[in-house]
């Protein structure tokens, strides 16, 4: 035995030194992928795979033995658990939007509509054309219907505290967030259809799988996360937490977050992403709420560096064929037929615009979230070796078709499927006047609010921007209160403030009342041509 170069005489091309170099470049590429990340047209998920798949081919040719998909499958569950624990509360730290039932309309269509037609098409198809047993086919459309919380990172919200939490992105994001730990319950439905017979479990079913571990979970996520942030603050208010340190705060709170609720029997992906949304929610905009989801981020973003990387590296020809062609035609039809028709199904009535519509119908990426179901159900040990392989590859092959064919469509179709947010220092006299009206319309959830070009509202804000000069400063100097009040940070919520240079180009017809802080910190209102 020798450990790396030490060893009597030469020895070279040690197995062990081979894959630390291998990773070594993968995070060196993982670095140069996300520096870039909104400069390309394709997602750094797609360097991981194809690092991984090099990685496989490599393997293939040396004879190296490496990690079996079934046999080994506890280790790429514990891998992907890791990640999807991370990035569900990184998902819950990002959203700042108010917890009012009437800002999410549209997650609760993707939740109650989109994810529940989407179970049941799978299951159909997987029980009527590729011959499984319905226990199965139910698991396999459990696994499959999740909208992934780690790919989705790259087209939903930014960081906390980012103006731009725009319908579509909030929503796909909060869908993420929610339906890794709301779809568990029909996973282990299956298992029930599988491993029981006749129908004494149900009731077993509904109160141990469904109402107890969902409300649990649920609980314990708040309580903890809005515990853990308090006493994080209050901590770091007093210097005894010092602030170079935040990062690491998030990967200990999601940790005792989801241990505390597994330990419970609860739902632990449900827990994480409430505990976030919990963490969040205390002292909102203290500066450690960044800090700690920039640590939580760059963990994330590595465990998706690891989950892919081994993914790849697991391919073989042999496996790509497993799921035979009904499998493959179950892949395509899940991306382009069966997720747009149930989220156009889901929002028949809804006020949410044609365009976000179909962004958020083609945008269910599949990932890290159905690879943990899949390897979860083939370690419960209840499915046969050919459904356990059948299962396993059917959701791979999904996730690196999503990957392949999401990972490539994202920047392009959300410039073309979305308008750009305004940013602050965009438009002055009418315009600006306008906008600043139109805040609550355009954060509110679609299904709730007016119509936001509605022509009274629009006539009365030009009347406004037109009025005399010292009812318009009275106006715009009450404005900024007003936004403050409102407790959501969401998109288009924050004050609007007018670029100097800006404001001197504006024309004398259309003058802006600039709010001014002077060096005491008192507001005083001034106008500028």
């Amino acid at each position: 035995m020798h450990f790396l170069a030490a060893g009597t005489g030469f020895s070279f091309a040690d197995p062990y030194a081979l894959a630390l170099l291998f990773v070594g470049f993968a995070v060196f590429a993982a670095i140069g992928a996300l520096s870039h990340q909104h400069e390309r047209a394709f997602s750094a998920s797609l360097i991981y795979l194809g690092l991984g798949l090099g990685a496989a081919v490599v393997l293939g040719l040396a004879g190296v033995s490496w990690i079996q998909p079934i046999e080994d499958s506890d280790v790429l569950e514990h891998v992907t658990e890791f990640a999807l624990v991370i990035a569900l509360f990184s998902t819950g730290l990002k959203l700042d939007r108010s917890l009012d039932p009437r800002g999410w309309g549209s997650v609760l269509r993707l939740l109650g509509g989109t994810m529940l037609l989407s179970i049941a098409a799978v299951a159909l198809f997987a029980w009527g054309v590729m011959g499984l047993s319905v226990g199965v086919a139910i698991v396999l459309g459990a696994a499959l219907a999740p909208t992934d919380p780690v790919l989705a990172g790259d087209i939903g919200v930014g960081p906390p505290g980012e103006e731009d939490e725009r319908e579509p992105h909030f929503s796909i994001t909060a869908e993420a967030g929610l339906n890794d730990g709301l779809a568990f319950p029909f996973l282990l439905l299956g298992l029930f259809l599988v491993d029981r017979e006749g129908s004494g479990w149900v009731g077993e079913w509904i109160a141990a799988d469904v109402l107890y571990p969902v409300a649990a979970g649920v609980a314990i996520g708040a309580l903890s996360g809005y515990g853990i942030a308090a006493l994080a603050v209050r901590l770091r208010d007093r210097k005894l937490l010092l602030h170079d340190l935040d990062g690491w705060l998030g990967i200990a709170a999601v940790l005792v977050v989801y241990g505390l609720a597994e330990t419970a029997g609860a739902y632990g992906f449900l827990a994480a992403f409430v505990g976030g949304l919990a963490f969040r929610r205390y002292e909102r905009d203290h500066e450690v709420n960044e800090g700690v989801h920039r640590g939580s981020e760059t963990v994330e973003k590595f465990g998706e560096l690891a989950v892919l990387l081994l993914l790849g590296s697991l391919v073989t020809l042999e496996g790509l064929g497993r799921p035979g062609w009904s499998g493959w035609l179950l892949v395509v039809l899940v991306i382009v037929v069966i997720r747009p028709l149930t989220v156009f199904v889901s929002f028949v009535g809804s006020r949410l615009p044609s365009r976000e519509q179909a962004f958020l119908a083609w945008f269910g990426v599949r990932g890290v979230g159905s690879l943990y179901y899949a390897t979860f159900a083939i370690g419960a040990g209840v499915l046969a070796r050919s459904e356990q392989e059948i299962l396993f590859w059917t959701v791979a092959v999904a996730v690196l078709v999503s990957i392949a064919v999401h990972g490539t469509t994202g920047t392009p179709l959300s410039r073309r499927l979305l308008e750009p947010v305004p940013r602050s220092g965009e438009g002055s006299g009418v315009a600006a006047d306008l906008e600043v009206g139109d805040r609550d319309a355009q954060h509110a959830d679609p299904d709730e609010a007016g119509e936001p070009h509605d022509a009274e509202a629009a006539v009365e804000r030009v009347a406004t921007a037109e009025a005399p000069q010292g009812q318009r400063r009275e106006g715009a100097s009450r404005q900024p209160a007003e936004v403050a009040a409102d407790g959501d940070v969401g998109y288009g919520e924050r004050e609007h403030e007018v670029d100097h240079d800006d404001a001197e180009r504006a024309s004398p017809e259309h003058v802006v009342a600039l709010t001014l802080e002077d060096e005491s910190g008192s507001e005083q209102t001034e106008d500028r041509p």
